[in-house]
């Protein structure tokens, strides 16, 4: 056991003592932090090596959101499958702690620099309980309550090896207390700023993402889920969070030094080009994980969404893409029929998002060199509305990790969504809140009339399960969906808005009647039908018979689902409210006994 405990300890100080190079280096004992840390550059290479380590992976950043609610695809974790327990989870392993020594060590040893100013110890002091606090907070969204550490961990140090969890309440208050001095002490200067390290605009913005998840969290589950007891308020309340959430969003908003890039001449491309295109907007983008044609730092995603194998066939479902609204502002789902509309009647006169979301019939798309419309391959997608957010528009980069368009990790919209959100969930949201935010998101996104909501929308409430009434808030929540769509928050929303169990919701597509040629767009059709294919030129049929997974539902709903019923009646998707936490690891629990199980999972 203590040799376990002791090997830990080494990885963990092995990986943390330079920069990106010696983070792999495996001798501890040639390792003098003394000698290391000698000068700024030092500290700048060990932070840099944060960044190369830890920061959010390509597939992270473009479908960390599969398991969201509002996307279909054709593999899905057991944990939604209701056959997962302790022994399947992982999380607690020594490689899952070696990122916290190796901000700790940096921590603990860098003030032992000379002749470097104090200004500059307190920036990279900053940069280093930034990253302390995007590990708890991993941690804790996926735990709860875990052990705090601040300080490296001696393999010999029983007592600190073997405690208990600390509670979600006193760690989250230690999270805040680092991102509090990262905001007040990492730089804003222009050497830090646009080029891809941590700086104080990102420590705000990463300050109102975490307040904002704590505030909300707190209000939407009646019980610490961790507890199943009352929220302790030692550590401050929810309404604590969400007031530093408007705090920090409210700074980086009136520095003025980022924008929603908004050219209205360019409103159909605009926004999808924030995401895939190689040049990073820094007009709009606060932060990207960069690729490189030139350099050939390349990533996988268009491979990934355009494949049907290597990828998860990833696919918005009808109920998501009922939630955007018409392009005179009114909502779509306001209409009489709007079930039962065909492909294009649906996907016309529509925010521009959507189109830069998923293929409409406008798609065009370059293949053998030559650029041409394109229509859904149901290959590829099993609701008909495939997505293409993430993807560069040529057939080149679909065979291969070729792409090496720059993916953004935190944009200027979440900053006025996070504002927008948490005043109006402490009632004190404006009709200039609206103006400054909302309405901005939205005229970006071609949409004509942006008038502060007056009415609830019943299809948005009946979206979130009845769970809120309030017309502003269902807005603000239609519209981070739809700006931030499969950019990795969608699940952490559901988590933090009690609404796990939208999980189970079927995954819809388009409107098909069986035998019935739908539009795609000009000479392209789609046809369900039973048993046997037709031949008429320029129609696709999809067989059910040949996918079962398939079926029409009493809507003429194409409906996909993979793990229930052949006949619909249930989706095969469990969620519980244990679901809100994982279980702490089997092994972990076995190593140190004082690990506290979280309820249910005992």
């Amino acid at each position: 056991m203590k040799k376990i405990l002791y090997t830990l300890a080494l990885v963990s100080a092995l990986a943390c003592v330079s920069c990106d190079d010696f983070l792999d280096r495996d001798m501890i004992n040639k390792v003098d932090a003394g000698k290391y840390f000698t000068d700024e550059k030092s500290l700048q290479n060990y932070a840099n090596g944060f960044l190369v380590k830890y920061t959010s992976a390509a597939s992270t950043l473009t479908y960390g959101d599969q398991n969201a609610e509002y996307v279909a695809r054709t593999n899905l974790s057991n944990y939604y499958l209701d056959s997962w327990n302790s022994t399947n989870q992982t999380g607690w392993g020594i490689s899952d702690w070696t990122m916290l020594y190796n901000i700790n060590y940096f921590l603990a040893h860098m003030h032992e620099v000379s002749g470097v100013p104090q200004q500059t110890l307190d920036h990279y002091e900053g940069v280093g309980r930034f990253w302390r606090a995007w590990f708890y907070w991993a941690k804790v969204k996926t735990f709860g309550g875990v052990p705090w550490y601040d300080t490296p961990i001696d393999a010999e140090d029983m007592v600190a090896l073997y405690k208990p969890r600390d509670s979600r309440e006193y760690v989250m208050s230690k999270i805040l207390e680092d991102l509090d001095y990262a905001c007040e002490h990492c730089s804003e200067a222009s050497a830090y700023v646009n080029c891809g390290v941590i700086n104080r605009y990102i420590a705000l913005a990463f300050k109102a993402r975490v307040c904002l998840w704590e505030g909300t969290y707190r209000k939407y589950h009646a019980v610490n889920p961790e507890t199943l007891a009352a929220w302790s308020t030692e550590y401050g309340t929810g309404d604590d969070y969400l007031r530093a959430c408007v705090e920090a969003a409210g700074d980086l908003m009136a520095s003025g030094k980022y924008q929603i890039v908004d050219n209205a001449a360019q409103r159909t491309t605009q926004y999808r080009a924030l995401f895939n295109s190689e040049a990073i907007d820094y007009r709009e983008v606060l932060w990207a994980r960069e690729y490189s044609s030139a350099s050939s730092i390349l990533n996988d995603v268009t491979w990934k969404f355009c494949s049907s194998t290597n990828g998860n066939c990833w696919s918005m479902t009808k109920q998501f893409l009922n939630t955007y609204l018409k392009l005179d502002g009114t909502r779509y789902t306001d209409q009489a029929g709007y079930a039962r509309k065909s492909f294009v009647d649906e996907l016309s006169d529509r925010d521009l998002r959507v189109q830069q979301t998923i293929i409409t019939p406008e798609y065009r798309k370059t293949q053998n060199n030559v650029l041409g419309y394109y229509s859904p391959n149901f290959a590829i997608t099993r609701t008909g509305y495939q997505v293409i957010k993430w993807n560069m528009d040529n057939d080149y980069y679909e065979s291969s990790a070729r792409s090496f368009n720059s993916l953004p990790i935190m944009r200027y919209a979440e900053v006025l969504l996070a504002y927008a959100e948490a005043k109006a969930e402490l009632g004190s949201f404006t009709e200039e809140d609206w103006n400054n935010t909302i309405a901005v998101l939205r005229r970006r996104a071609g949409i004509e009339q942006v008038s502060y909501p007056t009415t609830a929308d019943p299809y948005m409430k009946w979206y979130f399960d009845d769970t809120v009434s309030d017309a502003v808030l269902l807005e603000i929540r239609r519209e981070r969906g739809c700006e931030m769509f499969m950019e990795n928050t969608r699940y952490e929303d559901l988590m933090r808005w009690h609404l796990g169990h939208l999980i189970e919701r079927e995954w819809q597509g388009i409107y098909a009647p069986l035998g019935v040629p739908q539009q795609l767009r000009e000479g392209s059709y789609i046809c369900v039908v039973q048993k046997v294919a037709g031949t008429e030129r320029g129609t696709t049929y999809l067989v059910l018979r040949d996918n079962p997974s398939l079926m029409i539902n009493k809507q003429d709903i194409l409906v996909y689902n993979p793990y229930g019923a052949s006949d619909g009646s249930s989706t095969g998707r469990v969620w519980s409210d244990k679901m809100y936490l994982h279980p702490i690891p089997y092994d972990a629990r076995q190593v140190n006994k004082a690990l506290a199980q979280n309820p249910g999972w005992e």
